[in-house]
């Protein structure tokens, strides 16, 4: 089928403003966003001539505050229409848009605010930071006495704070004429504070330029046309959702259709049938998880079906790429599609091409059961610093068990200790204020220094493990705590993974479990499904058989000796969890000291 392309490049537009205002030109009449109405219960559509008639609107609400280029701005607030008219009617003033996570903490949404020397903050419900934002006198106590306006949708009768306004009475009543600022590509674009597993946030600086080639590069590195639809759900204060769910389909010319939430992923899946899904391994490993909970409680027959359409699948695959020959097991396929694949896809929309997974290491099991399923999944690679994308799979060359190739405009090579250094016009400027991290994250060649390890093979690149995040255990056994976890994690019962050793004898672990796979097994056992259950002895025992099950493939000195079990996940509110769902080691580790010393009591 031939692929209706309307792509713009970074030579008919020279920055993310002239992008956009280039896409409305193109694009006029057609539907560039969709979203549900909350209080019509409906999904609604704008085009781009709505979006720019409302990014004029903005335009002239920035200017009234007498703001100029170079001022910082700063949105908090959930993936939706307004969140691209905040940041393209800033663009078109010059200014910087630095993006905060709706559930970060109040203490690092302090800090970014004073660091950035935010001017405007942008939020859908002050609640959201109430001990923030409840008296004016807090602003000079915190710093904050820069901040102009603190705009906000949802009521404020309940806030002594004359900087305080809400987004109806902020918007003027008419538009003026839009003077578009000339904006270099060198330019800052936006201050992306990075949520680290360690220490402050450091504010990522991203220009024009960094951003537009990586999100080009990213569009011309497989087919996609005008007529996709890419479904958002990823926060778009992350880079990754940024770029490939925002800028990417714009340079398109696809249409966004943004989730409700994560909870009713699935609901929207089905109502929107994407095309194209942005999305991070731990949505696939909940969908996994979920139907090997369903199929253990059905007969031997489905299982079998089951196990034969993953296997026959995965088997096409290797067909397509050319790493195996014909059989006639393909020959089932049809019948194996219709009874089991085509069912499980159905439940993600029907219509899904294509599957973008980055943000962390997609487990090899899991990317073997859904492209045996039929999803095409492709597994990238990248950092907040390199705007994000380093590299992604080529769908006619996919080994899912990498990260692909770097992309054409990126360098990729391995230095000292097997690092992964990249090099290219995507490499940040450097950090805001931090010009001490700036030179020991970019050496004197412009190489970017990941702390990844890696091996790169047939021009794909592998992550093989952290520079850092590696656990020597007291008698020299090195072991990657990521690949262990991981396996435990293939286990439904088991929500969140710590592994725990170094300097240590053995290894230990802290798991959180999965809130409906436990009140199953509690009633298995007849047990109640409060914490005491989990100082039972027999229980703390199949616990443990079951973490040791899933490591059978490691080395004995791999295997979990004890385990401290925890009923409530890990939050991204609570700050033990990054936006993208990554565990922040050090957080946990300071969290459960206590009882990660009674774990090595008498040892």
């Amino acid at each position: 089928m031939h692929k209706k392309q309307d792509y713009i490049t970074p030579v008919t537009a020279n920055n993310l403003s002239d992008l956009f205002y280039e896409r409305v030109k193109r694009s006029l009449n057609d539907v560039a966003y969709r979203y549900y109405d909350e209080s019509d219960e409906v999904w609604k559509d704008l085009t781009w001539n709505d979006i720019a008639k409302k990014v004029e609107l903005w335009h002239t609400a920035f200017r009234h505050e007498g703001l100029t280029k170079g001022d910082r701005v700063a949105i908090m607030m959930k993936n939706c229409p307004d969140w691209v008219i905040f940041d393209q009617a800033a663009y078109s003033l010059g200014l910087v848009v630095v993006p905060i996570y709706t559930n970060d903490r109040t203490e690092n949404i302090r800090f970014i605010l004073e660091d950035a020397n935010v001017k405007i903050f942008f939020i859908e419900d002050p609640s959201s930071c109430k001990a923030l934002l409840k008296d004016e006198a807090l602003f000079e106590k915190q710093g904050l006495n820069e901040l102009v306006r603190i705009v906000t949708y949802k009521a404020i009768d309940e806030f002594n704070n004359p900087r305080l306004v809400q987004t109806d009475k902020w918007l003027p009543s008419y538009t003026e004429t839009i003077e578009r600022i000339i904006i270099e590509p060198d330019e800052l674009a936006t201050i992306v504070y990075t949520s680290g597993t360690t220490g402050r946030p450091k504010g990522v600086m991203l220009s024009h330029k960094n951003i537009f080639s990586n999100a080009h590069a990213a569009a011309i590195f497989e087919h996609f046309d005008t007529d996709d639809i890419f479904l958002s759900f990823l926060p778009l204060s992350h880079m990754f959702e940024r770029t490939a769910g925002y800028y990417m389909p714009m340079i398109i010319g696809a249409k966004i259709a943004y989730a409700r939430s994560i909870e009713k992923l699935g609901e929207d899946l089905i109502s929107i049938s994407p095309t194209v899904l942005v999305t991070v391994p731990r949505i696939f490993e909940r969908v996994y998880n979920k139907i090997h909970d369903q199929l253990s409680k059905k007969p031997v027959i489905a299982q079998s079906l089951f196990k034969a359409a993953v296997n026959v699948g995965w088997y096409r695959f290797l067909v397509q790429q050319k790493r195996e020959n014909w059989h006639p097991k393909l020959l089932f396929w049809p019948i194996l599609n219709k009874l089991v694949a085509g069912k499980i896809l159905a439940k993600l929309g029907g219509n899904l091409q294509l599957a973008v997974s980055g943000g962390a290491a997609l487990a090899p099991e899991i990317a073997k059961t859904f492209i045996g399923l039929g999803l095409t999944i492709s597994q990238g690679y990248g950092l907040t610093e390199t705007s994000p994308v380093v590299s992604t799979n080529k769908l006619n060359n996919n080994d899912p068990f990498s990260v692909g190739q770097s992309l054409g405009n990126v360098e990729v090579k391995l230095g000292k200790n097997d690092e992964l250094l990249v090099k290219g016009p995507t490499v940040m400027l450097g950090y805001w204020n931090n010009e001490t991290a700036t030179k020991e994250a970019i050496d004197e060649h412009g190489w970017f220094h990941t702390g990844d390890k890696a091996k790169i093979e047939n021009n794909h690149i592998y992550i093989t493990g952290r520079i850092k995040e590696i656990i020597v255990l007291s008698n020299g056994e090195k072991v990657p705590p990521s690949d262990i976890e991981l396996a435990i994690g293939s286990d439904p019962l088991f929500e969140q993974i710590i592994v725990i050793g170094e300097a240590k004898p053995f290894l230990t672990a802290i798991i959180t479990i999965e809130e409906n796979n436990w009140q199953q097994f509690a009633a298995s056992q007849s047990v109640s499904t409060d914490e005491a259950s989990l100082k039972i002895e027999k229980i703390k025992n199949i616990f443990l058989e079951r973490i040791n099950k899933q490591l059978a493939a490691f080395p004995g000195y791999a295997k979990i000796i004890r385990a401290h079990i925890v009923l409530k996940p890990w939050e991204i509110g609570d700050g033990l969890i990054t936006p993208t769902l990554k565990i922040k080691r050090a957080k946990i580790n300071e969290k459960y000291e206590k009882e990660i010393i009674e774990l090595y009591r008498g040892h």
